[in-house]
C-alpha cells in the first residue's frame, strides 16, 4: 500500500456551487489568502481553489522548490490528487506562467485560462526589486518594497506587510525564496513561455495588465496572437487583484462564461 500524494495546502470557497471549479495561483512571494477577496466575491457563483505554492505560505517546507516548471508540477499533482479533471486556471505573475504552463501541457483539462501580469511572457523583469522582496523580513522593510508593486495611487491592504513579515519568520522561509527567484531570474532576465502555442489553446485565454506595472513591464501584454484577449487598465499596477478586484472578477467570470459554452 503505498502513501497518498501530499497536496499543496488549499483555500477554498462555493464548495456548494455545480459547474467546473476555478483554481487561483498567486505569484512568486504571495499565498493563497491573496486571493482571498476574489474568492469571496464569487463564492456563490463558482466552486473555487487557491493554493499555496511550494516554498510559500503552508507549504514553505515542500520537497521541490523552483522555478515554474517545477511549481506546475506539484500544483498538476494537486489537481489529479483533488479529481479535477476539468478546471478554469487564473494565475497571476509567476503564478500565470505555472498557470500557462499547465494548459500547454494538458490542453483538454483547462476551460479558460486568465493571466494577470503573467511572468514569462518577455526577458524583462525588475530582478532587483524582486532579489529585495524575497531576502526582506522587516515589516516596515517590506511595506516600502510592497509599494513598487502596486500602481502609484493603489492603497496597500492595511495588513498585508504584516502577513508577509509573519510568514518570513518561519525557519525556512526567506531561503525558500530566495532559492526560488535564483531560479526565475537567468542573471537580469526572467525566462520565456513559447507564447504564440498559448494562441493554439482550445479555451478561452485573457491577458490582464496595468500600465503602472514596476515589475514587468505593460508591453509584454503588446502585440500578443490575436485570439488572446488583452486587457490593459491605465493607472493600476502589478497587484491587479488587489487593486481593481471588481474588474478582475468581471473578466474572471466573463472567461468561464466562455469556457463553459
Amino acid at each position: 500500500m503505498t502513501d497518498a500524494p501530499r497536496l499543496l495546502p488549499i483555500q477554498e470557497f462555493g464548495a456548494d456551487v455545480e459547474g467546473i471549479p476555478v483554481v487561483f495561483i498567486h505569484g512568486f512571494g504571495g499565498d493563497a489568502m491573496g486571493w482571498t477577496n476574489i474568492q469571496t466575491a464569487l463564492a456563490r457563483r463558482v466552486h473555487s481553489f487557491a493554493f499555496d505554492l511550494p516554498g510559500h505560505g503552508k507549504a514553505i517546507d515542500w520537497p521541490v522548490i523552483g522555478h515554474a516548471g517545477k511549481t506546475s508540477q506539484a500544483v498538476a499533482a494537486t489537481l489529479d490528487g483533488l479529481g479535477l479533471e476539468k478546471l478554469h486556471l487564473v494565475g497571476h505573475s509567476m503564478g500565470g506562467a505555472v498557470s500557462a504552463m499547465i494548459a500547454m501541457r494538458s490542453p483538454e483539462r483547462v476551460a479558460s485560462l486568465t493571466l494577470l501580469a503573467p511572468g514569462g511572457f518577455g526577458e524583462e523583469i525588475n530582478h532587483r526589486l524582486l532579489r529585495r522582496y524575497a531576502s526582506a523580513r522587516d515589516e516596515d522593510q517590506i511595506q516600502i518594497l510592497l509599494e513598487q508593486f502596486f500602481g502609484w495611487e493603489s492603497a496597500i491592504p492595511p495588513k498585508l506587510a504584516a502577513h508577509i513579515a509573519e510568514t518570513r519568520a518561519t525557519p525556512g522561509a526567506i531561503e525558500a525564496l530566495e532559492t526560488m527567484v535564483a531560479s526565475i531570474i537567468d542573471g537580469e532576465r526572467q525566462k520565456m513561455l513559447p507564447r504564440d502555442k498559448l494562441a493554439e489553446l482550445p479555451c478561452p485565454v485573457k491577458v490582464v495588465w496595468g500600465t503602472q506595472d514596476r515589475v514587468l513591464p505593460t508591453r509584454q501584454a503588446h502585440n500578443l496572437p490575436g485570439p488572446i484577449a488583452t486587457h490593459v487598465f491605465e493607472r493600476v499596477g502589478h497587484m491587479l487583484q488587489h487593486e481593481i478586484p471588481r474588474e478582475v472578477s468581471s473578466l474572471v467570470m466573463e472567461n468561464v462564461r466562455a469556457g463553459t459554452l
